[in-house]
């Protein structure tokens, strides 16, 4: 019988998805899957992505270890794409490659001022709290009005960090590093701000309610935001999302605010124009237009232009994916050029054997049930191509392991993050808060650990 030996680059749900799903897959043929992350854990986003304070979205990975638990797939960690193996290397050792890479980077906010000091990408900080081992262990946490650009949930959960007081955090995963320079932040006041109104707004309402609840924090909204256009009215009328949106919305409005210590306030109809800096190089204030609906469910600008003193801008208007070495890539967009996942090149024709699912295939939107969704059809297109598959020269499974190990490349497998996650649990239930886990940050600890190297213990 005909074996797909099938490599996957990038361990997040976009790639265990597509590694499941062909598994169970009606084929005719075996499959044998290699699956590549760049870290020395797998997950991608859930764990690196997701606020620590999330447990709910956690539980996705229990889902995901069920896959990798399965015993028909091979994890090789810490190995890096385009530094320690190669597109002729995957031509080399397997019939065909999906790509899975998501998208890490921060995505442009044109306005002036985005290079000043203040001025943070908010994947940046993301991967910080969560503590990705690539990031730096410090942030300067130094501004007690802080603006966020952006009105997603990754705008809500960078907001609800800043202004949500350290020790509430504690029974998360947080790295420990990431909870001290949380309890010494001096914030106040965190300001939103969305260019469109309250019923055009891209987060979910969970993600609302959840800003809701956290002690000691007065939300605050502004009643001239909701004068709603017909527009408004109808999505709120006919889209149960938008209706529990605006329900929450109007009983924030209603709340007696002054007592906490901590402010949140969200602003609409309010389009960036400028990131002001003082003489010195640094933040000081956030300048908007005052933006209008147009009767269309969109925008106008109005001339108004405000001001809003801050100190620090997290820009959380998107993420962007990242070029992948010998891969077509569409540099708009962020994202691998496709067809249902199948990668095309320059010329728009099918590249044999390359496919692409996740946010590198569609761009970062969407949810979970989007990335499973989007990895059946790229699947299917797997199948469907046997005739155009690579034709690999070596095809042993121990050739893989002895191609990393000749390049010195301390691949970490299933059985060490095993090790890693047991490793980060036990530091959890030895902490003086009987903590969930506490995340390993250093790369080398990691990889260390995964690999039961002496000194991981030491």
């Amino acid at each position: 019988m005909t074996t797909l030996r099938l490599a996957i680059v990038g361990a997040g749900p976009a790639g265990i998805y597509a590694a499941d799903i062909l598994l169970k897959a009606e084929k005719g043929f075996d499959v044998q899957i290699d699956l590549f992350e760049q870290l020395p854990a797998p997950y991608g986003l859930v764990r690196y992505g997701v606020a620590p304070d999330h447990p709910r979205i956690k539980g996705i990975v229990n889902a995901l270890r069920d896959v990798l638990d399965s015993g028909d797939i091979r994890v090789f960690g810490n190995v890096r794409y385009g530094v320690d193996l190669s597109l002729d290397d995957l031509k080399k050792h397997y019939n065909a490659v999906i790509f899975s890479t998501g998208a890490i980077r921060d995505a442009d906010l044109d306005v002036p001022g985005v290079e000043l000091e203040g001025s943070y990408g908010a994947a940046d900080f993301v991967s910080w709290f969560d503590g990705h081992p690539d990031v730096p262990r410090t942030w300067p946490l130094e501004a007690s009005s802080v603006a966020v650009v952006g009105v997603g949930n990754v705008a809500l959960d960078v907001s609800r960090i800043l202004a949500k007081h350290a020790d509430d955090l504690l029974p998360t995963e947080i790295p420990d590093n990431v909870y001290e320079v949380l309890k010494a932040s001096p914030v106040t006041d965190v300001h939103v701000f969305g260019r469109r109104g309250p019923a055009q707004v891209k987060f979910t309402p969970l993600e609302l309610r959840e800003l809701g609840e956290v002690r000691d924090v007065d939300m605050i909204v502004y009643d001239e935001d909701f004068d709603h256009d017909e527009a408004s009215k109808t999505a709120i009328a006919t889209n149960k999302q938008v209706f529990v949106i605006d329900k929450v919305l109007n009983q924030w409005r209603q709340r007696e605010v002054g007592q906490a210590s901590r402010r949140l306030h969200l602003h609409f109809y309010a389009k960036p124009v400028e990131i002001v800096g003082d003489d010195e190089g640094r933040v000081a204030a956030f300048r908007y237009e005052r933006t209008r609906p147009d009767g269309q469910g969109g925008v106008e600008g109005t001339g108004e232009i405000r001001d809003v003193p801050v100190q620090a801008v997290y820009r959380a208007v998107g993420y962007f994916g990242s070029p992948l070495d010998g891969i077509p890539f569409d540099e708009r967009r962020g994202v691998v050029p496709n067809h249902e996942g199948q990668v095309m090149d320059d010329d728009n024709q099918i590249v044999p054997g390359v496919y692409a699912t996740g946010w590198i295939k569609r761009g970062p939107v969407g949810l979970i049930g989007h990335t499973k969704s989007d990895a059946m059809e790229t699947v299917s297109h797997v199948i469907n191509d046997q005739a155009s598959w690579w034709q690999p020269e070596e095809t042993a499974p121990e050739a893989i392991p002895a191609l990393l190990e000749s390049r010195g490349v301390a691949y970490t497998d299933l059985d060490g993050w095993h090790r890693l996650d047991e490793h980060e649990q036990a530091l959890g239930a030895a902490h003086p808060h009987e903590r969930v886990r506490v995340k390993v940050v250093p790369r080398d600890e990691m990889v260390r650990v995964s690999r039961d190297e002496a000194s991981a213990l030491s």
